[in-house]
């Protein structure tokens, strides 16, 4: 029989079980070590993403991002419980990670209607229980993604609720032992999605055809999903941010995207590109945009250095020059999980009202994806380049590998 398979199945979602199952046990360990550093005893986690970091526990990812149907509730000392979807207990049966697996409570009114508050005090009676055994600090919780009645039943308990944003980003951002691992087969598929979808631009295909091959090669390769819709072509390349639309791509026509794809092991493949479409030469406004574009991302990159605190880094990054900074990128640079994470650094001119007031300083091990976005402001074509990296003891190291386009200046 005839194969008709893009190529051998798992070929780049290969990391060993073990090495998997090492780097879900040392994400726990981390998330556990910051409810203990922010003094809380329990964190109940609804984002499926962040639910996924400290377990390893995936089910109808996309789903529970917007319905909170399922929770996981991680003691700073004590055993783990997820609370599943109903039906999906056996899911995460295997995982050495979580220690028990109940049916999630539907705290959803959309699920329950009129008995919507009797499934809220069964909620808060298993926080209760857990806290008793377990609340090293005691009626001390953080929540996030949830409903409005799950924070204001916790309060009307007696619980001190704070958002568990904040110590469960903190975790993410230092990447463990063995992490990096799967982001590279997470970065290795999404490139090799790319370059299909690349040797298939030609003039006359729109925009969403050309990005639905990026999706095909993904889930093909045991990929997930791509979080947003950003491939645009010619004029509609600025302003950045725009969506796929059913534009008819033309021979001469920059075509920029932005992976934003959740590949292996959850873990999200973020750098941008931008391409010449046809055969002709690039014509010098478009080796001008791309010129300026890569100036920044690697004036930005070679900034990078473990120590260097966030202020610093704005101040230091690349000047925009004036006609492209209406038209910037919404940040210098921002962390890169299982999406997009802590820090989100805020370019100097932006720093007043959303940079960080502390002190703050580049790690080794955080993974950060450097952003450039050239656009004039009058309109006409933008460029928009980004790479994800990896910060070292001595500065930084390219995750992504992804040649540039050579008609245009790569």
């Amino acid at each position: 029989m005839t194969s008709h398979s893009l190529f051998e199945p798992h070929s780049f979602c290969n990391v060993p079980g073990a090495i998997v199952a090492d780097v879900e046990a040392l994400r726990l360990r981390r998330v556990r070590d910051q409810l203990i550093s922010h003094r809380l005893s329990v964190a109940i986690l609804f984002d499926p993403i962040n639910i996924r970091y400290a377990s390893g526990a995936r089910n109808m990812q996309v789903y529970s991002a917007r319905n909170p149907a399922r929770y996981l509730v991680v003691p700073a000392s004590g055993p783990v419980i997820l609370y599943e979807y109903r039906s999906c207990e056996t899911l995460a049966a295997h995982l050495r990670t979580i220690d028990e697996i109940r049916p999630a409570h539907a705290v959803m009114p959309l699920h329950t209607g009129s008995k919507h508050a009797s499934f809220l005090r069964s909620f808060v009676a298993d926080i209760e229980e857990i806290t008793a055994k377990h609340g090293v600090f005691g009626r001390t919780v953080a929540v996030e993604a949830t409903t409005t009645g799950v924070v204001q039943s916790l309060i009307d308990a007696g619980f001190t609720v704070s958002d568990a944003q904040i110590p469960i980003e903190k975790a993410k951002c230092i990447k463990v032992a063995g992490e990096v691992d799967l982001i590279k087969a997470s970065l290795r598929l999404t490139e090799t999605a790319v370059q299909f979808m690349e040797d298939r631009l030609v003039p006359g295909i729109t925009e969403a055809e050309l990005w639905s091959h990026l999706h095909r090669v993904l889930i093909a390769g045991g990929g997930e999903y791509i979080e947003t819709r950003l491939l645009t072509s010619g004029p509609h390349t600025n302003p950045w941010l725009q969506e796929t639309s059913e534009r008819v791509i033309q021979a001469g026509d920059l075509v920029a995207f932005d992976t934003d794809a959740v590949g292996c092991y959850g873990y999200y493949s973020d750098f941008s590109r931008t391409f010449l479409c046809g055969d002709g030469a690039a014509s010098p406004q478009q080796r001008d945009l791309y010129r300026l574009a890569r100036e920044q991302l690697e004036f930005n990159f070679e900034l990078l250095r473990p120590g260097l605190s966030f202020r610093e880094f704005a101040e230091k990054a690349w000047p925009i020059p004036a006609r492209f900074q209406k038209n910037r990128y919404l940040s210098v640079l921002h962390g890169c999980g299982m999406t997009g994470e802590y820090p989100i650094v805020a370019h100097k001119m932006d720093w007043e009202s959303v940079g960080h007031d502390d002190d703050s300083v580049f790690e080794p091990g955080m993974s950060i994806c450097v952003e450039s976005f050239i656009g004039d402001d009058a309109g006409g074509e933008g460029v928009k380049l980004e790479e994800q990296v990896i910060v070292t003891e001595t500065g930084a190291q390219r995750l992504s590998i992804y040649r540039y386009d050579e008609r245009l200046g790569g």
